[in-house]
């Protein structure tokens, strides 16, 4: 598929040194544990600040439960008279210091150094098949920040769609790049220039075709092999925890645009990827 023409894509950034030294800082570590894995403070728990949609949930009955009018709730979350609510969709409780900006993308090119780091790895794909894409997504701290996602340039505007739906269903994303957080295993990517674990065969990540979402919350499961190694608390996963995507929630802004769930594979479960390939 043809990239967006960059003319209907509203202004973000020129150049990627400038979004990076002007991206927000990453949401605290903290706030991405599921409270049931936190020690409370001796006073007690603190007020919950957000409240995750799950199957059967109404504007009234979180409202009711939260102490809260429900046009509080439309307005701290942009929530239009009629719009219904979206499964794995994270809520405000608490008015925001301002409302969340419009969706932003942008595509910029990739440069071979960016792309494959050394000619030896020998990547599967030249950078001149690769696009970098910067969308606005919702953070963990229920903010709007900047980051990007490398893809096959056939991808850009199934991608920039599915990122496009997330935003607007309010599904958070822990971490992109540019951040640098301490545990790279957080960041949502696309490419990468690498093999499948314990193979020697290129990854799907390797050909432009795959992207990843929230890994910690989305863990990939084969036997007693976990990935990331500190998500275990994400396996079960009846939970609606900020981050995490069901096939009735966050899904489907993926798959309507094409692309295959590692939550549906058989022999393993790949919470976190989707391919356009199903491998």
């Amino acid at each position: 598929m043809t990239p967006a023409p960059a003319q209907a894509i509203p202004a973000i950034p020129a150049t990627a040194q400038a979004i990076a030294a002007r991206a927000p800082a990453i949401p605290a570590m903290a706030q991405a544990i599921p409270a049931s894995t936190r020690v409370a403070p001796a006073a007690g728990p603190a007020k919950a600040t957000t409240h995750v949609v799950r199957a059967g949930d109404t504007l009234s009955q979180i409202a009711v439960r939260h102490g809260l009018r429900i046009t509080q709730l439309r307005d701290w979350n942009g929530l239009g008279k009629d719009e219904p609510l979206r499964i794995d969709g994270m809520l405000r409780l608490t008015a925001p210091e301002s409302p969340l900006p419009a969706w932003k993308t942008l595509v910029t090119r990739v440069t071979t150094a960016e792309a494959n780091g050394s000619p030896a790895k020998r990547c599967p794909v030249p950078a001149a098949e690769l696009r970098r894409i910067w969308v606005r997504y919702l953070g963990f701290d229920g903010r709007a920040h900047t980051g990007h996602i490398t893809m096959r340039r056939s991808l850009v505007g199934p991608v920039q769609r599915a990122f496009a739906k997330l935003y607007r269903w309010r599904f958070p994303i822990m971490a992109m790049p540019p951040a640098v957080p301490p545990d790279r295993t957080v960041l949502t990517l696309g490419y990468e220039c690498r093999f499948v674990a314990g193979t020697r065969t290129w990854s799907q990540h390797s050909y432009g075709l795959a992207v990843d979402i929230n890994p910690r919350q989305n863990p990939m499961i084969r036997g007693d092999y976990l990935d990331p190694p500190n998500s275990r608390p994400w396996l079960a996963r009846t939970h609606h925890w900020a981050g995490m995507m069901h096939a009735d929630g966050a899904v489907p802004a993926f798959t309507s645009e094409g692309f295959s769930w590692g939550g549906r594979w058989k022999t393993l479960k790949d919470y976190m990827h989707f391919s356009t390939t199903d491998r």
